[in-house]
């Protein structure tokens, strides 16, 4: 036994009194953390699965994650004492294959095009158990992945695969078109059978291949409280799932550098180029043939299409004039998100608007910075100013009001009836001279308002 897994194993048994888990601890991640994640074992078992060290790392990923309750109502933050107590009996139905997941809880996120996406929230427990799995398996399988293949992959984004994709197509030329393939209700209908077939090509364990087939087998609880059987598919939402459904592509992406063709795939989306509409039509045809015969997937014909390459768009993004920029609707769903939390009628504090966002306008900005431009940025910026002034100056109602907070953020007497008794809507009121001189941009940024400019320029020119 090495002398760094004899000195891991003894910093266990010295913390046995208190798990690994509930250290939390700056100072002891900076001891011990890295060491004992170092001997986590890779081996493909239901032992090395549920070895301490990646259990722990395991729950500390659900943990950063956040993520709602499953079924049980347990949150993230409640879980730490509930494994303190029950930790030692499960691990032990675990082993003994006596371990039932829970149905994963049902709900329906809108896509923003009227559709819905179905997702299953499992507990966290089984939230720990399966990333715990992922942990195992996972780097095995992702050194054989394909280089066209970037979702939920480590080190790879939406991003690289739009980097990918320009590659391509800047190769190919100004002709270059594109086979946009949609693979109809992916995760709902993937084949039990032909899933645990390719796990068993590389896990020999039983064990941990029952206990994959009975996450699979779990079942869900509708918003109605139904239970729904899961003879196929797998839940979008628990940290198994994306593995799994790497595994089952990977046989796509092989068969596409087979055939000489270049292709981008993020998850179950994938894009396939092609030199002439003819071609690309014969490739639509012949990869849906392979998928429903070999991978028993559907290919949704009315969404895939071949197309230019300036037509399509792509995660989000687009390509224009050899550039990656960010699609209009994709615009459109951040203005409509910021509409929606800077509604007046929500009922919630300007402290607590101001925070939601912060964390929303930092999400979109990270995803698509590659596809936004200065201009764009500063734009949105000067749109965000008005919305706020819009949600202060419907607050104050009445014209009294508006002239008393107008008079207080230090407007002459005499501009003040200009604003506070205008006819003018709202909206265009915000944009008067007076307004916007009373509540400044200085003024806002005081409050809480986040400057995506300011933002924009750090990312893109990091010193």
């Amino acid at each position: 036994m090495s002398r760094r897994r004899r000195r891991a194993e003894s910093v266990i048994e010295e913390q046995a009194y208190l798990p690994i888990l509930l250290q939390g601890s700056s100072e002891y991640q900076q001891n011990y953390g890295g060491e004992l994640e170092k001997e986590i074992p890779r081996d493909h078992t239901l032992e090395s699965v549920l070895h301490r060290a990646n259990i722990e790392k395991a729950w500390k990923r659900v943990r950063s994650n956040k993520g709602g309750a499953g079924v049980d109502g347990m949150k993230v933050d409640d879980f730490s004492a509930f494994f303190h107590e029950n930790w030692e009996k499960i691990a032990l139905k675990l082993r003994e294959g006596r371990y039932r997941p829970s149905p994963v809880r049902q709900c329906q996120i809108p896509k923003g095009n009227g559709e819905f996406r179905t997702l299953g929230i499992p507990t966290v427990l089984d939230r720990v158990i399966q990333q715990a799995i992922a942990q195992v398996i996972g780097p095995s399988y992702d050194s054989k992945f394909s280089d066209s293949s970037h979702g939920y992959r480590p080190q790879r984004s939406a991003q690289g695969a739009m980097k990918q994709l320009l590659n391509f197509a800047n190769a190919r030329g100004t002709k270059c078109m594109v086979v946009d393939c949609d693979l109809k209700q992916f995760f709902d209908t993937v084949d039990h059978q032909l899933m645990m077939q390719k796990l068993r090509q590389n896990i020999t364990d039983a064990s941990l291949l029952g206990l994959i087939k009975r996450y699979l087998k779990a079942g869900a609880i509708t918003s109605k409280g139904e239970l729904i059987a899961s003879p196929e598919g797998m839940p979008q939402g628990g940290p198994l799932s994306p593995l799994l459904a790497n595994i089952l592509l990977d046989d796509l992406d092989k068969e596409l550098h087979r055939r000489g063709h270049q292709h981008v795939r993020y998850a179950d989306d994938f894009i396939i180029l092609c030199n002439s509409k003819r071609a690309g039509e014969r490739i639509l045809e012949s990869i849906t043939n392979y998928l429903a015969t070999k991978l028993r997937l559907t290919v949704n014909t009315t969404k895939s299409k071949v197309i230019s390459l300036k037509e399509a768009s792509y995660l989000g993004f687009r390509i224009y004039r050899r550039k990656i920029r960010w699609t209009e609707r994709a615009k459109q769903n951040l203005k409509d998100k910021v509409r929606l939390l800077t509604n007046r009628s929500r009922g919630v504090s300007i402290t607590q608007v101001y925070s939601e966002l912060r964390n929303t306008l930092r999400g979109y900005l990270n995803y698509f910075m590659i596809g936004v431009t200065f201009r764009e940025v500063r734009e949105l910026d000067h749109w965000l100013r008005r919305r706020m002034r819009l949600l202060y100056w419907k607050q104050w109602k009445q014209p009294r009001t508006r002239r008393r907070n107008l008079l207080k953020l230090g407007v002459d007497r005499e501009r003040v009836k200009l604003a506070s008794r205008s006819r003018k809507g709202p909206w265009r009121i915000c944009n008067v001279e007076v307004v916007r001189y009373a509540m400044t941009n200085q003024w806002l940024a005081d409050k809480g308002l986040v400057s995506l400019t300011d933002q924009w320029v750090k990312a893109r020119y990091k010193s």
